[in-house]
């Protein structure tokens, strides 16, 4: 018995790996239930970005360019209005809505005189480029004033990099459609305008109303009746949103005057600059 016992010893002690040889394999198993699980994840998302809301204008005659209003498209953006405008809006999309169907709103602004700018984001989620704006402000140095903006995620993007870039000169403020901050702007001068339709079911109500402690002195929230979430764009209507009894062309016309009558509130030579 002794006997056994020692050549059992001798066996483990000639081999002191042996114990230990089915870790690779335990370990190659778990590595390609890992990776199975990300490709199924992966695809699952790929799955849910690709059932997006479209542009309604499907032969994209909002992008045409015009001699009284020129159109500029960027890798990943589309300009609308004077390049050598002193006052830029930049604008985040919502989530799953495809950039372009902003183009009548941006449009309407660019005829104001402004150069208003819709950024395509990566999949339609904004929070996958915040800084989304960097890119337009090198494009168009000669802007003196910039706002940014969005409409559901993409203003709480714009938000976030508008709490971001504070302090720098050229950031005027920020524009939220249907949308609300989770930044904290209240230590801030910026300029900060809120605007919602009363028919909107998707925005989150009690979080709007406890974002206004993280507001700027000076932001105003205006509330457009009859309009709804979906109504700020062009891309028909959203999954749980309320019935609107205007139209969306009166709805971005409002909301184009809305923006129009704070910004030269806060800045009333930006816009006579550039006449």
């Amino acid at each position: 018995m002794k006997r056994a016992d020692k050549t059992s010893e001798n066996a483990a002690a000639a081999d002191p790996a042996a114990p230990r040889r089915r870790w690779p394999r335990r370990l190659a198993i778990a590595l390609a239930a890992i990776a199975v699980v990300m490709v199924l994840a992966v695809a699952a998302f790929l799955v849910y970005a690709g059932d997006y809301y479209h542009d309604v204008d499907t032969d994209h005659e909002n992008l045409v360019s015009t001699t009284q209003l020129p159109v500029h498209r960027g890798a990943s953006y589309v300009a609308f209005g004077d390049p050598t405008s002193k006052t830029g809006l930049v604008f985040y999309p919502g989530a799953k809505v495809e950039y372009t169907a902003y183009a009548p709103l941006m449009r309407d602004l660019a005829e104001r005189g402004y150069l208003a700018v819709c950024v395509e984001m990566p999949f339609n989620f904004a929070f996958f480029n915040v800084s989304a704006a960097d890119e337009v402000h090198a494009a168009y140095p000669q802007v003196s004033s910039w706002w940014v903006g969005g409409h559901s995620l993409g203003g709480s993007m714009a938000a976030q990099y508008a709490a971001d870039h504070a302090d720098d000169g050229a950031l005027a403020g920020l524009v939220l459609l249907g949308a609300y901050t989770a930044s904290d702007l209240s230590a801030t001068d910026l300029g900060v305008l809120v605007v919602y339709g009363s028919e909107d079911r998707v925005l989150n109500r009690d979080k709007l109303a406890d974002s206004e402690a993280l507001m700027p002195k000076g932001a105003l929230t205006v509330e457009m009746p009859g309009g709804s979430h979906a109504g700020f764009g062009a891309y028909g209507p959203q999954s749980g949103d309320g019935t609107a009894s205007i139209d969306p062309a009166e709805q971005q016309e409002q909301t184009a005057d809305a923006v129009d009558a704070y910004i030269a509130r806060r800045n009333p030579s930006s816009l006579a600059e550039a006449a």
